[in-house]
């Protein structure tokens, strides 16, 4: 039976009589044909109510939430689950009728299988034309057929191309042909004639194109790159930069602009090259995007207040809407960082010379100047288009052992004029950050330290310092700055959101605390301050990193979004990347909305620009994810090359996740995941109990939770895929609870409903 067409649900010009209170299901029926207009306000205007009736609606709209029948998502309405209207798709395959199929580019396995997406017929000239392997940027609508994928999706803009070259391993073959085998399962091997080989070595990890088809056996290829050695990481990061399909290599056109780019002049700039701004950086930074300065506020009516001003590369100044540097960071949205490289947004001319904040040098800069009160509250604000000339380039180690008692030649003549000012502001910053409450995980981050042939050395964890702590509150408060700037002269932006969890997510975090003996109480959305009693209350305790991870996992995923959700995290109505210019294309959107909505001259938002805010929300969105899941595998791979001479030994690690065919166990001294199949831990039957993060063994009720410290052995490893597999050395432990007869009942009471449900099904039939 068809879905019922557009033309009989309810429109936004009103299906019901003016002041009738809408049924639930008629809500949810207009939610789903209409994503795109599913706000509180558009269902009140659907259905023309009016005052007290748009209270009741608000009230019937909250009960709905709270109990999971809908969902909010950047200020609309949906179906839990459902697919946002706009969305970045990677078209895989065909239907039996020929047309081309999709799924989400993004998507969170613990939500289940991704939903497929039938992608319509471009009709009109000129229209996009993808195929199998396009990614492309689409919106999507719930499908009006009942039989096929539940979404269709018009595409709005092709993101990438297919590849041509494809990555591998340069092999002899025992027949004496050369080969290359592919380090992704499915690309074909290739044949390789010796005159294309490119000076490649068996071993050797090499960039391969196609050189035409044949109609028999394999296809063959031509070496365009020797990459280098299998145990290298330049090796590994490439590997990532492929499977990713990250761009890498930047067209000519694009290294041309950025060669011929000239410096900029005092043109609608102030000076304030007399100021002593510093950068505070990493050791290795090469590039300095930000510098900082703070002064005691004068003010007689602001006793014990700060002045603090924040500069931030002029990127604006040299990347010009629609020029050939700004074509390729969008398609880049954001740098990649690797161990041992770097594949930037933009050209080393401007991103590590010409907006690089360096010491002694002149540079264009977006400056914010801000005024907080004794207790880290801002008081007011103001932008301006400045030229800087830095005083000084400071490693975060350096200026914390400054301050510290420790200074050098450097930070020695700064430290009363400059560093002490700068920790005194920060001293109020951080009471007004306690009294904001944002959300303070306790995740370490790992970093991985190479050897000069680039193999691991080992991995540390970097001490966190105040320094890290002042930098970070900075750039807070001028990304706050910018985002009440702009919201105030009504001008578009691109926000960084972060949404609250889902009540799905709320319920899922309620259960597994109670398994620990912690109650959450239900009602009223959580805020970030209850997220930080709940970890103050296991800290120090066994379930201190259980809980932390947990926690982590109920949280939204931050995005940037054209409409204003607030951030979660950060506890902050407003918020908006405006500090990272060089390495973020939201933050270069951000700068061009100040200097259009201020008149700081040119390099301001365009009309164009404005009306493809969330297409480009959408795009940068992506590519973060991008990044982030390629630096993930690398560590991945790094790890388990470093550790692939090492099999039968045994190390300590703790659980870190756990589902139906066993436990993802992370070694804390390299930050990396193996996995333990359930089939390997003894001799009885586990069950899963979801709730409890838990494996729980059928005859003893014995087993092992998320969090636990645990020994295990490696029994395998695979370098080029990244992963281990771990055969669990530690006895399982009784957890609390949980028993072998919860675990009788919780199984009977599955096989009550699978039989319940066989007998309904049965007379279902029957009646057909």
């Amino acid at each position: 039976m068809a879905r019922r067409k557009t033309d009989q649900r309810v429109k936004p010009s009103g299906g019901s009589p003016a002041g009738r209170m809408p049924a639930r299901d008629e809500i949810l029926a207009f939610i789903a044909d209409h994503p795109e207009r599913a706000s509180k306000r558009d269902i009140a205007k659907a259905f023309s109510l009016k005052g007290a009736a748009r209270v009741d609606l608000k009230q019937m709209l909250r009960e709905m939430e709270d109990e999971g029948l809908l969902e909010k998502r950047r200020k609309r309405l949906q179906r839990p689950g459902a697919l946002p209207a706009v969305l970045v798709i990677d078209i895989f395959s065909r239907d039996a009728g020929g047309g081309l199929l999709a799924r989400p580019t993004e998507w969170d396995d613990i939500e289940g299988p991704a939903p497929l997406i039938a992608v319509r017929a471009q009709k009109r000239p000129g229209a996009p034309a993808p195929g199998i392997g396009s990614r492309a940027l689409a919106r999507i609508s719930p499908s009006e057929e009942e039989a096929g994928p539940p979404y269709s999706a018009r595409i709005m803009k092709i993101l990438e191309s297919r590849r041509e070259a494809v990555l591998g391993i340069f092999r002899k073959a025992d027949d004496g042909s050369l080969r290359i085998e592919p380090v992704e399962r499915r690309q074909p091997e290739m044949l390789i004639d010796p005159e294309l080989a490119g000076g490649a070595k068996p071993g050797d990890l090499v960039e391969v194109e196609p050189v035409g088809r044949a109609k028999y056996g394999l296809p063959r290829g031509k070496v365009r790159t020797v990459v280098g050695s299998l145990v290298t990481e330049k090796a590994v990061s490439m590997i990532a930069i492929h499977t990713h399909e990250i761009p890498h290599v930047f067209p000519a056109e694009v290294l041309d602009a950025a060669a011929s780019a000239k410096p900029a002049t005092m043109k609608n700039r102030e000076d304030w090259r007399e100021l002593p701004l510093v950068t505070i950086d990493p050791a290795d930074a090469k590039d300095h995007d930000d510098a900082v300065h703070a002064e005691p506020d004068t003010d007689g009516k602001n006793p014990g207040g700060h002045i603090v001003t924040v500069a931030i590369a002029d990127v604006a100044a040299y990347v010009m809407p629609g020029s050939p540097l700004d074509r390729e960071a969008l398609i880049r949205g954001n740098s990649v960082y690797f161990p041992d490289r770097v594949v930037p947004m933009l050209p080393e001319r401007i991103s590590n010379d010409l907006c690089s904040l360096r010491q002694s040098e002149e540079r264009p800069a977006l400056a914010v100047r801000m005024v907080f009160d004794a207790h880290g509250r801002k008081l007011r604000h103001n932008f301006h288009r400045v030229m800087i000339r830095s005083a000084a380039k400071l490693a975060y180690v350096q200026a914390q052992a400054a301050i510290d008692g420790a200074p050098d030649d450097t930070t020695g003549p700064l430290l009363e004029p400059v560093l002490r000012p700068l920790w005194a502001a920060y001293g109020a910053l951080a009471r007004g950050r306690r009294a904001r409450e944002p959300l303070e995980l306790d995740l370490p981050e790992r970093k991985i330290l190479l050897k000069a042939d680039g193999t691991v050395d080992r991995v540390v964890v970097p001490d966190r310092l105040d320094a890290h702590k002042l930098i970070e509150e900075f750039m807070i408060q001028a990304n706050v700055a910018a985002a009440e700037t702009l919201e105030q002269k009504r001008q578009s932006l691109i926000y960084r959101v972060h949404d609250t969890p889902s009540l799905a997510k709320q319920e899922s975090l309620r259960e597994f605390l109670r398994t620990i003996g912690i109650s959450l109480a239900r009602g009223a959305q959580l805020r970030p301050g209850q997220f930080n009693l709940i970890l103050a209350h296991v800290n120090d305790t066994e379930h201190e990193a259980m809980v932390n991870e947990v926690v982590l996992r109920s949280q939204s995923q931050a995005v940037y979004s054209p409409a204003n959700i607030g951030h979660f995290g950060l506890n902050l109505h407003r918020y908006a990347h405006f500090t990272s210019p060089i390495r973020r294309y939201a933050d270069l959107v951000v700068h061009r909305a100040l200097i259009a909505a201020l008149g700081l001259g040119g390099g301001g938002l365009t009309a164009d620009e404005e009306a493809r805010l969330e297409d480009t929300a959408a795009l940068i969105s992506a590519t973060e994810r991008r990044a982030m899941a390629a630096e993930r595998d690398t560590v991945d791979r790094l790890v388990a090359a470093h550790l692939a001479e090492r099999i039968g030994e045994t190390f300590e690690g703790r659980v870190t996740g756990v589902i139906k065919a066993g436990l993802f166990v992370q070694l804390p001294q390299y930050g990396a995941d193996g996995f333990v199949p359930v089939a390997t831990l003894g001799g009885e039957y586990y069950h899963y109990d979801e709730a409890a993060h838990a494996l729980f063994g059928d005859r003893t009720g014995y087993g092992y939770r998320l969090g636990d410290a645990v020994e295990i052995r490696l029994a395998n490893v695979a370098p080029m895929a990244g992963t281990m597999q771990f055969e669990m050395m530690s006895e399982p432990r009784p957890l609390p609870g949980m028993t072998r007869s919860f675990h009788k009942a919780k199984a009977g009471s599955r096989r009550g409903t699978r039989a319940v449900q066989k007998s309904t099904n049965g007379r279902a039939r029957k009646r057909k």
